[in-house]
């Protein structure tokens, strides 16, 4: 071949590959539940019978989740800390409220739960002016925008009487306010304890989806992957052992870090991309490790080097909140063990003992109901 068709070929090839690149399609709906989901989660709630319906009972008894609920704000600013520290428990009950009120719309196809979640998020999309730069803005974006966002998904793929006016406002208030706290903390040279950066990642990866920003998804895997922070899979679960870079801590904390990876990876996972299988299944490690601890084993513990140099004078494992279970074992046991084959067996007995997974705030939760079988 002559060197110029050859460098044709290589041009074409790399605009033709670039193209594509570029050109990459996000799975609407697509976040934390796709098509089938949406069908399976409706079917489930249909049949008394169906392992998942335990599960959805204690979903559809939640106040938060009812088409009554009433809102505690909006507010124009909302905090977790600080001098609007009090909007907290009130902003977070209305965001759960939202997005617990979309998945009954899709469980019960009653429009009531809907328009309940649009009326809370709309509220909010008016009213919100602000979220101010205190110590705890970065858990505030990642935890309550995972469920700003996952509602919005929902609604705007699965609810036809939505109105594109409300969904564009309460997308415009993401985009304004809640964005801009991620991508600080994305820039800020780490500081904080592991859980902190899968819960922004959560949402950030979440928003990259809703709004089909391949960068910003991008920039999202980049950092679960490789980001100089204790909230890397590197830099969280011990490659040999599982212990969490906050087994030193405390047990909720190491819970609620590895729950947020879990999630992290099943936005993925629905987009095409196995974050699970990181560095050899490590997250794996991770939930058998804390699994096995707060079912009563004795687990090997070393004094942790952290990022920070912040977070490395625990010598021994912290019994703090040992044995109190969050709900955030059935997402990965699904992955692992019934999308995967693989074992998982002190996960397995957290999700004996612990019976139809319910609700934490922090956490998607139900995982019974929303995410046995899902594919």
């Amino acid at each position: 071949m002559k060197k110029k068709h050859r460098l044709a070929l290589a041009f074409f090839v790399f605009f033709t590959v670039s193209a594509a690149y570029a050109q990459k399609k996000f799975v609407h709906p697509g976040i934390l539940f796709n098509k089938a989901d949406l069908e399976r989660i409706y079917l489930t709630a249909q049949q008394p019978a169906s392992p998942g319906y335990g599960s959805y009972k204690l979903l559809s008894s939640n106040p938060l989740a009812s088409a009554d609920y009433k809102m505690k704000g909006p507010f124009r600013i909302i905090s977790r800390d600080g001098e609007h520290g009090n909007t907290k428990s009130r902003m977070e009950a209305d965001f759960s409220a939202a997005y617990l009120n979309s998945i009954m719309w899709v469980a019960t196809h009653n429009k009531a739960h809907a328009e309940r979640a649009l009326t809370v998020l709309e509220a909010y999309a008016d009213s919100l002016k602000s979220i101010p730069a205190t110590n705890d803005a970065p858990l505030l974006v990642g935890l309550e925008g995972l469920k700003i966002v996952n509602a919005l998904e929902i609604l705007k793929y699965s609810y036809k009487s939505g109105n594109k006016v409300q969904l564009d406002k309460i997308i415009a208030m993401v985009k304004n306010i809640f964005l801009p706290v991620a991508e600080t903390f994305y820039r800020t040279p780490a500081y904080t304890n592991g859980n902190w950066g899968p819960i922004v990642t959560k949402f950030y990866i979440s928003a990259a989806i809703y709004l089909n920003d391949e960068k910003m998804y991008n920039k999202a895997v980049d950092f679960y992957l490789h980001a100089n922070d204790n909230g890397t899979i590197a830099n969280y679960i011990d490659g040999e052992t599982g212990q969490i870079q906050e087994s030193g801590r405390d047990q909720g904390h190491s819970q609620l870090g590895i729950g947020a990876m879990a999630t992290v990876c099943e936005i993925a996972w629905k987009q095409g991309n196995d974050l699970y299988g990181a560095l050899q299944n490590r997250l794996l490690k991770g939930f058998e490790y804390v699994a096995s601890y707060n079912l009563g084993n004795n687990v090997p513990f070393r004094t942790w080097k952290d990022i920070t140099g912040k977070y490395s004078d625990w010598n021994e494992i912290s019994t703090v909140s040992r044995g109190k279970f969050i709900p955030v074992y059935q997402m990965v046991y699904n992955h692992y063990v019934t999308r995967k084959g693989m074992s998982m067996p002190f996960t397995k007995q957290v999700i004996d003992q612990v019976g139809p997974e319910g609700y934490d705030r922090d956490q998607p939760g139900f995982g019974t109901f929303l995410y046995l079988g899902s594919k």
